[in-house]
């Protein structure tokens, strides 16, 4: 049994401590938030972001951060991305030397380009940190709907340590040594499902987003490689398998922010809506960023960051997206 603290009691937090402790592991789940440690304690689940999954007595509580860090053997940290630069910071001194911490939010951040696991190393170098991350509504995993992600770290001991911990008969992980690629992967299928969403909005149909699907994915593996990431990742769950999903899935807010907006919402009214965070809002510019950093073609992604910060029409991007200059599909392919 292993001494788990989840930072960050939204709907991943509290499901993968509900996972954990039905692992066995002692669980603590800590929130900055003083009304939502109120509501959580009072009511054994959250109610407006995982309603109907309750939280068992024994997994604790709190508000303290001080407490959520003494002599954890894990700490999970959960807040959405962008808030992991401020709580790594507040964490740092709290951080005794070589605590495995396991991000499991997605994004980059935008003014430095930086994945999250960059940021908490920055703020905690005396961390050892990974990452989760794969196809995984935190309403599905609270359910215990059979669930696959993958564990990243800088060494295979620590991998294999965060597999067992998390691995379960309804949650299976693998493991790869490609960290920068889960990251990747996982921030940026945001911003394709904020595309795949607003196609729905449009009242495109399945060839649309199938469309989005195949070519968003092809421009990530673009990036990830120039960057120095592995293609076989975005082949796995952290690619592939995590768009799919969240561009199909009726419980992701992005796919659902992009409906909004495809629907005549502006980008604010749409994440009002919604009433979470949009992890995709925040990921395009950074995004559109890295690719002309790295000078990687990537059309959709320019296109979602016209939609939502220059006003440009969403019939008006999918055209243009059309109508772009006749391509090969996969230009490394000879001709006989």
């Amino acid at each position: 049994m292993a001494k788990i603290s989840v930072l960050g009691a939204g709907s991943w937090g509290t499901a993968l401590s509900l996972l954990l402790h039905n692992n066995g592991h002692e669980v603590l789940l800590w929130s900055a938030l003083e009304d939502e440690v109120e509501m959580l304690r009072e009511k054994r689940e959250h109610a407006t972001k995982l309603p109907g999954v309750k939280i068992p007595d024994e997994i604790e509580i709190t508000s303290d951060l001080e407490a959520a860090l003494k002599e954890p053997d894990v700490a999970v940290l959960a807040v959405p991305s962008p808030f992991t630069r401020s709580t790594s910071h507040r964490m740092a001194p709290l951080v005794c030397d070589g605590l495995k911490i396991v991000n499991v939010a997605k994004g980059i951040e935008e003014n430095t380009l930086l994945t999250l696991s960059d940021i908490i190393e920055e703020e905690i170098p005396n961390a050892n940190v990974s990452v989760l991350s794969g196809p995984s509504h935190a309403e599905e995993v609270g359910r215990g709907l059979p669930t696959t992600c993958v564990v990243s770290s800088h060494d295979r001991a620590t991998a294999e340590y965060l597999q067992s911990i998390f691995m379960s008969p309804v949650f299976r992980v693998y493991t790869t040594p490609d960290m920068l690629g889960v990251e990747l992967g996982a921030a940026l299928k945001n911003v394709i499902a904020l595309a795949a969403g607003t196609a729905d909005g449009l009242g495109y149909g399945d060839n649309t987003k199938a469309a989005l699907i195949t070519r968003g994915i092809a421009e990530i593996g673009r990036l990830g490689i120039e960057m120095g990431a592995k293609m076989e990742t975005f082949c796995g769950l952290s690619g592939i398998g995590d768009l799919i999903v969240t561009c199909a899935s009726v419980h992701s807010r992005n796919r659902k922010a992009g409906y909004l907006i495809g629907k005549g919402y502006t980008m604010q009214e749409a994440m009002d809506e919604v009433k979470m965070v949009v992890e995709g809002v925040y990921s395009a510019k950074a995004a559109k960023g890295l690719a002309e950093k790295y000078g990687v073609e990537m059309p959709i992604i320019d296109e979602v960051n016209k939609v939502l910060f220059d006003g440009k029409a969403a019939s008006e991007a999918v055209i243009d997206l059309m109508l772009r200059d006749k391509k090969l599909e996969s230009p490394d392919l000879p001709w006989e």
